[in-house]
């Protein structure tokens, strides 16, 4: 590696065998590498024989670290990095490192691989022409919901990572926000021994996860279809707008406003908007 460089490498979101050939002799050949756990790169690293240092870097410590690794680069030295699983930045830190990086005119240079995000949308039969990546929801329940509540009327594919502690929770604020009907595809423990991929209604969805604990356990991708020009997508809009309108408004009246603004039915919003 004449040329010193951020090597921004993905790592197998399950399944050892998905780290790519070049992934690994990058990870061999570079002075160091940051990642998001140490403790669980090192079993990745060890697994594959290959002994580089490792740097501690995640969202508490990367705003500190990042002039000083970039330091190492201009330097001369070249450094991976990697977070705990599939491409970095993704819903993981590393995007402060990379910034800082690319404005001192380091180069850098992606080496692509695993990703949870395209894994699922690989196998989900949904649009994915056009979609867009919501990570994770926020925990608190009001939040989410209001979240939710503004994503109603996407008309893009939306896709969403869930943990075991909330998946049932946030399916059911989906299935409240977005209708029953909505057709989904749920992956589990994507590459990984336990596998699981579900399709058909988000309420089709919640009853499974709810009537299977193996269901609720893992890590979850969630692919959820955009509205259609349709009597879904009048519904979604008019919860939207009730949840605007909720802000200032009493349930009721704002039920009604919204449903005579978007033509959906009174009986569908009152209530959408219900705090925890």
């Amino acid at each position: 590696m004449p040329v010193a460089t951020l090597h921004v490498v993905a790592t197998p979101i399950g399944n050892l065998g998905d780290l790519s050939p070049r992934a690994q002799q990058v990870l061999r050949e570079v002075d160091a590498v940051c990642a998001e756990d140490t403790r669980r790169s090192g079993q990745l690293l060890a697994h594959f024989g290959i002994g580089t240092p490792l740097l501690a870097l995640h969202e508490h410590n990367e705003q500190q670290l990042a002039e000083r690794l970039v330091a190492r680069l201009l330097a001369g030295e070249s450094l991976a990095l990697v977070s705990d699983a599939g491409t970095p930045l993704v819903s993981d830190p590393g995007y402060r490192l990379v910034r800082a990086a690319r404005a001192a005119g380091v180069r850098v240079s992606p080496v692509p691989g695993p990703s949870a995000l395209v894994a699922a949308l690989s196998v989900a039969g949904l649009p994915s022409d056009r979609f867009a990546f919501e990570g994770f929801l926020p925990a608190k329940a009001s939040a989410r919901r209001e979240r939710l509540a503004e994503l109603a009327g996407e008309t893009r594919t939306l896709v969403f990572y869930e943990s075991s502690h909330r998946i049932d929770e946030s399916l059911a604020d989906l299935c409240a926000a977005f209708g029953d009907g909505r057709p989904a595809v749920l992956g589990r423990e994507l590459t990984k021994l336990f596998e699981t991929v579900l399709d058909g209604s988000l309420a089709d969805l919640h009853a499974r996860v709810l009537a299977d604990a193996d269901q609720r356990k893992g890590e979850f991708v969630l692919v959820v279809q955009g509205v259609g020009e349709d009597a879904d997508a009048i519904l979604a809009e008019g919860r939207r707008v009730h949840a605007i309108l909720a802000r200032q408004l009493p349930p009721s009246a704002a039920a009604k406003l919204a449903a005579e603004i978007t033509g959906a039915p009174r009986k569908a919003l009152y209530g959408a908007g219900s705090d925890d």
